[in-house]
């Protein structure tokens, strides 16, 4: 499909999806984010649903400002995939010691590593910038600095909610590796100090929502939020790349005689901040639940733990700021889903997946989620399908 436009007080919102479906919560945030002063353009995902402030599933391009709570606690949550040399034909009739050594070579959850990763003993980390990385951790704000040691031992873990780390087949029965997280701990705490920030700010007292605060360009709050919100995104980044590393380590000593080799690892973020120039303007790109898709770039648009996930290639849809969809996107919140399924329906729901089916997940149920297959035909026009993925193997926090 192409967009249906809706009428907002600043600009239009265009969505890919069907507005009849998109809860009235999500409208009226979208309608809300609309009204602010600096905003240059509204694009919807059809993974739409409600959030905190903004809606999950929507780009957000404004002039001379930036919106931290939209952008979110999890700066730079993304994703990255892996295509291996391994087929079906190489796998164990049991999956469960494989998903056990992962979960022993990753910590998931609140865990962390004992000891900082040494990216220089990772097998083919590609480590540039490493030192210059955690020499700016003494520019970030003096609120989190005492979170050094922390966030050095976090760097190369999960996390839990929605973050997870998975082995799929393609329709040819090869096997890729993708996983989903962002900048843990310090990444959340960043973000809740400039978000207390912003929303004391005299010209943020007038908003119809204080979650809509903003930092305007040329101000020393501007200054600092940028600096931190880039090292964040830089840690999500620097995060996934080493998981990917350890989990590469896994599959080589669990393949050993198949020899497993990987291409070149896909990366995107769906949680950030760009800049970005349309119609001549210079723009502050805020894709919050939205990977970038520009022309030919790759993308990940994963489902839920018990369905499909797609490798994608962008088309350069600039009327959608040359974005799309971060997922299938949730039909129910966490809770809802809790007093809605069973971990009976939990089991059914995943089988044939090697994964937990506990009720500490059960938030994370696919029926939780939107049907993956209809989200991507309302965004044929936001990308090209490069290879759709079915996991064997999920690991969650």
């Amino acid at each position: 499909m192409s967009y249906v436009e809706l009428p907002g007080a600043k600009v239009p919102i265009r969505l890919w999806t069907d507005p009849a479906t998109v809860e009235e919560g999500a409208l009226q945030q979208l309608r809300n984010v609309a009204t602010l002063p600096w905003i240059k353009g509204l694009a919807v995902m059809p993974d739409v649903h409600y959030g905190k402030g903004a809606t999950v599933g929507s780009v957000i391009a404004m002039q001379g400002a930036v919106c931290p709570a939209a952008v979110g606690v999890d700066i730079g949550c993304g994703m990255s995939a892996v295509r291996t040399s391994l087929t079906a034909n190489d796998l164990p009739g049991d999956l469960s010691r494989l998903r056990s050594k992962i979960e022993q070579a990753i910590p998931v959850g609140r865990g962390m590593h004992d000891d900082p990763v040494d990216p220089g003993r990772l097998h083919g980390f590609a480590a540039g910038g490493w030192d210059d990385f955690w020499g700016r951790f003494g520019g970030v704000a003096d609120a989190v600095r005492f979170r050094e040691e922390r966030a050095a031992k976090q760097m190369g873990t999960l996390g839990g909610g929605n973050h997870y780390i998975e082995l799929l087949f393609d329709s040819g029965g090869v096997v890729w590796l993708t996983l989903h997280s962002g900048s843990r701990n310090i990444g959340k705490e960043l973000a809740e100090h400039h978000i207390g920030v912003a929303q004391k700010l005299p010209h943020n007292q007038g908003l119809v929502d204080r979650d809509l605060a903003v930092f305007v360009s040329d101000t020393p709050q501007m200054a600092a939020y940028r600096n931190d919100l880039f090292w964040a995104q830089e840690y999500a980044k620097y995060n996934r790349s080493i998981m990917m590393a350890l989990l590469k380590d896994v599959i080589r000593k669990e393949f050993k005689k198949a020899r497993p080799t990987f291409e070149p690892e896909i990366s995107c973020h769906h949680n950030y901040v760009a800049e970005e120039r349309y119609e001549g303007m210079d723009l502050l790109v805020t894709r919050k639940g939205a990977i970038r898709a520009g022309s030919g770039e790759y993308g990940i648009i994963p489902g839920s733990m018990g369905t499909s996930s797609y490798i994608v290639k962008g088309l350069g849809n600039e009327k959608a700021f040359n974005s799309a969809s971060h997922g299938a996107g949730r039909r129910m919140s966490r809770n809802a889903a809790k007093r809605r399924f069973t971990v009976r329906d939990l089991e059914q729901q995943t089988s044939g997946v090697e994964c937990r089916k506990d009720s500490g997940v059960l938030d994370e149920i696919p029926g939780a989620y939107k049907n993956i297959d209809q989200v991507m035909g309302q965004q044929r026009d936001l990308v090209e399908v490069v290879a759709k993925l079915k996991q064997f193997v999920c690991v969650k926090g």
